[in-house]
């Protein structure tokens, strides 16, 4: 049988069939490499329990990883939603991390400021928002609470994922534009039979025949090891202008003569933030020498 993953836990899985009908699966063999929204082809071991057979292939692949190992976030989705909120803080590190894991796939890039009612939380936030949004990358700004439905028109017609730090609304984003996940979640955990404490790593749910929003679990790190320095260099866009200018091929834009990059951070065409953000994602010392 064909399916659609729509919830991940551990190695076990919970795939849609075509018919509507859920069914926990497992996969063959030891390691998993299934993620929530992985299109895959099962086999239906018993009347309530199934096995991954193989996976079908993905038009894109979001997932964080370090030195030890990757972590799958959610496969076959169009649209980042990075959830951010006026209180508590957001790490700005975090979010760029995202937009480049989802850069590098070519996933299109949504950025939700939630809590946009807090007043005197707003403005510093929003000049947060305001350096994302200089490059592109479109921000919406709402309160979860009242005004969920004004992210709707944006996730019409997409598979969408949203990420983000703990505490900052995602979940309530989530119960407010679908009041029934409450009880799916509970479906998919009693499905599980995993007990009232689990947390499920991504729930996939339905907010029309053509729209679709997976929830992930709060993330405090995101880690792109899986990427070369080449590639996190082009996700910075605001860098693309001087990528080739420098004097040297494989210039780190650390102490090199003649780097393009370090004068355009000095003018200020480069935000200084971003600058730090990149060289700490290279492993190099945050202050940068911009002699």
């Amino acid at each position: 049988m064909h399916g659609r993953v729509v919830a991940a836990h551990g190695r076990q899985y919970i795939v849609e069939t075509a018919d509507g009908q859920r069914l926990p699966c497992f996969p063959r063999g030891k390691k998993s490499e299934v993620a929530c929204g992985d299109e895959v082809e099962i086999t239906q071991s018993s009347p309530d329990q199934g096995v991954i057979d193989a996976i079908l292939p993905r038009r894109h692949l979001l997932y964080r990883s370090n030195e030890i190992r990757q972590k799958l976030i959610a496969a076959n989705v169009d649209q980042l939603v990075v959830v951010v909120a006026c209180e508590p803080a957001f790490s700005d590190d975090l979010v760029t991390r995202a937009l480049i894991a989802a850069d590098s796939q070519e996933i299109e890039v949504l950025i939700v400021l939630n809590k946009c009612d807090l007043a005197e939380r707003l403005p510093a936030a929003r000049r947060q928002t305001d350096v994302f949004a200089g490059l592109g990358y479109r921000v919406l700004e709402l309160c979860a609470r009242d005004h969920a439905e004004d992210l709707r028109p944006q996730l019409q017609g997409r598979t969408s994922v949203l990420v983000g730090q703990s505490g900052m609304g995602k979940s309530t984003l989530v119960n407010a534009l679908l009041p029934e996940a409450g009880a799916a979640t509970r479906e998919i955990s009693q499905a599980l039979d995993s007990g009232k404490h689990t947390t499920t790593h991504a729930t996939l749910y339905h907010l029309d025949a053509a729209s679709h929003l997976i929830d992930s679990p709060g993330l405090q790190e995101f880690g792109l090891g899986h990427l070369e320095r080449g590639e996190i260099e082009y996700a910075f866009r605001e860098f693309r202008p001087y990528l080739g200018q420098c004097r040297f091929r494989d210039c780190r834009h650390d102490r090199e003569p003649d780097c393009a990059l370090r004068p355009a951070v000095a003018a200020g065409t480069i935000e200084k933030s971003r600058f730090a953000s990149y060289r700490r994602l290279v492993g190099l010392a945050a202050e940068a020498n911009l002699a």
